[in-house]
């Protein structure tokens, strides 16, 4: 935790006061109260939206709220604030801003502040605190935000006077988006909302301490390309760090130049196109048979952007055991923690990339890709093409992906339906498929969603969630309804906590433990929003259904009433390799 604290006597600049480089402005700054220098420096950055819900600490920055350029989104609770930020941040690439007041206010952002830390998701918070002569008093809402926080935000502020606001500020902005991204949290007690001060905004951020590596070392590069050129059988592991780099276009250059077919990991979706030849799908835990056969296969894997998560590598002595391992990664306390690596390459991906593609020869490896090809499971591909009359959740996503030309941004909430959803939606295009990955957070898809449509107003947003996730964030149906937001949101409706119902049923001999959900009506809930609710049953309705929601102004909510215990597969048992999972029955491969 960084404290902007005064000078010393001596003037000179202690330790935690931000180290900011300022420009003598040559006429006299306006003087302003510390809430109004908050929106000026959001502004000066570039933040045209904020989300977030108003409480004590925070009124006078509610009160300068009116008078800046900022749209304010009222979410319906502070969780929701922090998530909408969240897809608001994938979706343009630009850094998400929430902001709550303090105690419970704060403590609500704590989960989304942690899912944008474990997914690198560039954000910043801004909280309200007590007023400083309450601090440590146990005052009215009054908890030590920066302490709770510390462990799930890349850093964060107690900012101490007003004139230090705007240089922290600038500092967050630096912080949340350089290096590995991640959120950044600015507590603010409300006396020094209230103080005034000259308002002159940094034109530059000065972190000695603070020096991420963005090139790579050359002689880790060469040693990447010698391995290249060896191989025989090699894959590339793309993960979201390709995309958070802005790397999709070199990294599509490398890959038709060296041949080397792609796997994905949950968040990696989107990095390159999956209906090129060469991209081969999702591994993992719920990765495709082809893929994990691949990686078992397999002589180098190149990982670039990813962080070797525990449901993409399955249990770690048996993960790609005859490979040689490179992997590319801006955050160097990634290498070497999961998996030993052969050769560590510390780097952002767009800057390895540019400097390896060089380095390799073009080739085709038709031998190794007929071999992938090979082994995919052709029943299960066969069997996709049929249309049983209750709605399968694949047939769902194929069908939304077949009505939106694939071109839609999908939020997804978390279990049955977010794996459903990256198995076959067929993602073609960066920053357009927005789930919870390293955190899991249900809950996340409406919000998130939210977040996307207002940061990309240009193209159709759809959320697909779950019966269970949905009624978390259930409530923020009416922020997409104040908003006046396009959104769709399809609701893969079981009548169970899906994703553990199914572990239950694999792993725990069918014990359903408290999984049952005896829900409300979804198409009344959402008319008692004013938003249109519409419910499918049948196969034959799930296009008119999909078709009526794109035509329909406004959010619109379809109730996808599915087979209760059917299941996701492919799925990797705990505790296995990722060669062990296990598959279908009804889809068994006879060839």
């Amino acid at each position: 935790m960084a404290i902007a604290k005064p000078p010393s006597p001596s003037g000179q600049r202690t330790p935690y006061q931000p180290a900011v480089t300022e420009q003598r402005p040559k006429v006299d700054p306006p003087v302003m109260n510390g809430a109004a220098i908050t929106c000026a420096s959001l502004e000066a950055e570039g933040v045209t939206t904020v989300f977030g819900y108003p409480g004590g600490a925070v009124i006078p920055l509610y009160d300068a709220l009116p008078s800046s350029g900022l749209h304010h989104v009222l979410v319906r609770f502070e969780q929701w604030a922090a998530l909408a930020a969240d897809g608001y941040a994938r979706a343009t690439g630009k850094v998400g801003v929430c902001m709550a007041t303090s105690g419970p206010g704060a403590t609500n952002l704590v989960t989304g502040l942690a899912n944008a830390q474990l997914d690198s998701v560039p954000m910043v918070a801004i909280t309200g605190q007590v007023g400083q002569p309450m601090i440590g008093r146990d005052a009215f809402q009054e908890v030590d935000i920066t302490g709770i926080t510390l462990p799930v935000t890349k850093h964060n502020y107690l900012v101490q006077r007003a004139e230090d606001i705007a240089p922290t500020i600038k500092e967050a902005f630096y912080l949340a988006s350089s290096g590995r991204p991640g959120p950044v949290l600015v507590d603010i007690p409300k006396n020094v909302f209230l103080a005034k001060a000259p308002f002159v905004y940094p034109t530059s951020v000065r972190r000695p301490g603070y020096q991420p590596t963005s090139v790579p070392n050359m002689r880790q590069v060469r040693l990447t390309a010698e391995l290249i050129e060896a191989a025989e059988q090699p894959l590339i592991m793309a993960g979201h760090g390709i995309m958070l780099s802005g790397a999709t276009d070199l990294f599509a250059a490398f890959i038709e130049r060296t041949g080397i077919p792609v796997i994905f990991t949950l968040l990696g979706l989107g990095s390159f196109p999956e209906s090129h030849p060469l991209a081969l799908g999702m591994m993992g835990m719920h990765g495709h048979r082809h893929v994990n056969a691949a990686l078992e296969a397999c002589d180098l894997l190149l990982n670039i952007g990813a962080r070797f998560d525990d449901r993409a590598t399955g249990r770690i002595d048996g993960f790609a055991p005859n490979a040689k391992i490179v992997h590319v990664d801006i955050d160097p306390a990634e290498i070497g923690k999961n998996v030993e690596t052969d050769v560590p390459v510390v780097g952002d991906a767009g800057e390895v990339l540019k400097l390896l593609t060089p380095e390799v020869a073009s080739r085709r490896r038709d031998q190794w890709t007929g071999w992938i090809d090979a082994q995919r499971n052709r029943a299960l591909h066969e069997a996709l093409e049929d249309r049983p009359e209750t709605p399968e959740p694949y047939t769902i996503i194929r069908g939304i992906a077949e009505a939106t030309n694939g071109e839609a941004v999908l939020v997804t909430d978390v279990g049955q339906h977010q794996m459903w959803t990256a198995q076959y939606f067929g993602f073609d295009y960066p920053d357009r498929w927005l789930s919870s990955g390293g955190l899991g957070t249900m809950g996340y898809g409406l919000p998130a969603a939210i977040g996307a449509k207002i940061g990309r107003p240009d193209l159709e947003v759809w959320a697909v969630v779950g019966d269970g996730g949905i009624q978390m964030s259930l409530n923020e149906l009416a922020t997409a309804a104040q908003e006046g937001l396009d959104i769709n949101v399809a609701v893969i409706n079981n009548g169970y906590l899906g994703m553990v119902r199914q572990w239950q049923d694999l792993f725990h001999e069918k014990n359903y433990s408290q999984v049952k959900i005896t829900g409300p009506d979804l198409v009344q809930i959402a008319e008692a929003y004013g938003v249109t609710g519409i419910r499918v049953r049948k196969d034959a309705e799930i296009l008119p259904a999909i078709l009526q929601a794109r035509s329909t102004p406004g959010p619109v909510v379809i109730d996808f009433v599915v087979e209760p215990e059917a299941n996701v597969y492919p799925i990797v048992p705990p505790g296995a390799s990722n060669s062990e999972m296990l598959h279908d029955l009804r889809f068994r491969d006879t060839e």
